[in-house]
């Protein structure tokens, strides 16, 4: 732990009400000596730190101090900058210049010390770098407009594209932003459709919040929501090789029912999904590794996909 780590620990031990140390005591609970303790005190009270001693209890802060807001360890920092770079690594234009914003007003109010530990991880902490570097940055669908709208609970209504080109206008009621593989999507109830929907935030312009309120009748269930399997779902199976197993738990873009052991290289899968062309293409990405048993039109489509990329 280095002296900037361990005197904002101090800060944040001695801020609690009735908490006052002994110099004694502190120095064994940071594993150091008096004398950096003593030294520790000096530092804070050059940066206007109210530290208080009281020959009984020790030392403490005034009470109703609190400590400003942007001051963090180096490992608080460093997490900082990964979720920094996840942002800026996004397609949604609008979303890599706000990372950027908030990146400048961090650095603006750090000491010398972290803002060179920030400047060091900031082009060498790289998040999905092939989305970063290769994907084509896009303009649409106001993302801050959106998540405000889920926090206020209020209805929105927005121009949308379909994946055939045809635009309408949507209304809807906005429950979660998600972020899937490679895109934003918004999900809600579609006032045109009756029941919940997914919107690719790319596709949606004209974003307008309206001063409608929208109610649940009980709480949102942000799982099942992406994860929703309905009437329309198909039961989908498959013969997944152990070696895959791990890598396709964690992109499949729907949740895994059963897992059976059927031997020592294979495992059954059976998951739920109400897009067969999608999956279809999606598992293509797996190889000869993961075999389709079930849905027949599932197997149907995979086998007509091949054909058609063959004579490609």
């Amino acid at each position: 732990m280095n002296s900037s780590e361990r005197r904002l620990k101090l800060m944040l031990l001695l801020q609690q009400p009735g908490n006052n140390k002994t110099v004694n005591e502190l120095a064994e609970h940071f594993g150091v000596s008096r004398r950096t303790i003593f030294r520790d005190f000096n530092a804070l009270q050059e940066i206007n730190v109210p530290v208080t001693w009281d020959r009984y209890s020790g030392y403490g802060l005034i009470d109703g101090y609190k400590i400003p807001p942007l001051m963090f360890t180096s490992k608080e920092l460093a997490t900082i900058m990964v979720g920094l770079n996840f942002v800026k690594s996004q397609v949604d234009a609008g979303l890599v210049e706000d990372a950027k914003g908030v990146e400048v007003k961090i650095k603006n109010v750090l000491p010398d010390d972290l803002k060179e530990f920030m400047v060091s991880l900031e082009g060498r902490t790289i998040v999905d770098p092939y989305l970063k570097f290769g994907g084509e940055k896009k303009k649409g669908g106001n993302w801050y407009l959106i998540s405000s709208a889920i926090a206020q609970k209020k209805r929105m209504q927005f121009r949308y594209t379909t994946k055939s080109g045809e635009t309408d206008i949507r209304k809807i009621d906005p429950y979660v932003l998600v972020f899937y593989d490679d895109h934003w999507n918004v999900i809600g109830r579609s006032h045109l459709r009756g029941d919940n929907r997914n919107f690719i935030l790319e596709n949606i312009e004209e974003v307008k919040i309206l001063e409608e309120i929208y109610t649940v009748k009980e709480e949102i269930d942000i799982e099942a929501l992406i994860y929703g399997s309905g009437d329309r779902s198909d039961l989908i199976i498959l013969g997944v090789e152990k070696s895959e197993l791990g890598r396709l738990e964690a992109n499949l873009p729907a949740k895994i029912i059963k897992r059976i052991p059927v031997n020592n290289e294979i495992i059954k899968v059976e998951f739920k999904f109400d897009n067969l062309d999608f999956i279809n293409e999606w598992l293509l990405q797996f190889g000869k590794k993961i075999k389709i048993e079930s849905p027949k039109s599932l197997i149907e489509k995979r086998q007509a996909l091949l054909k058609e990329m063959l004579k490609q």
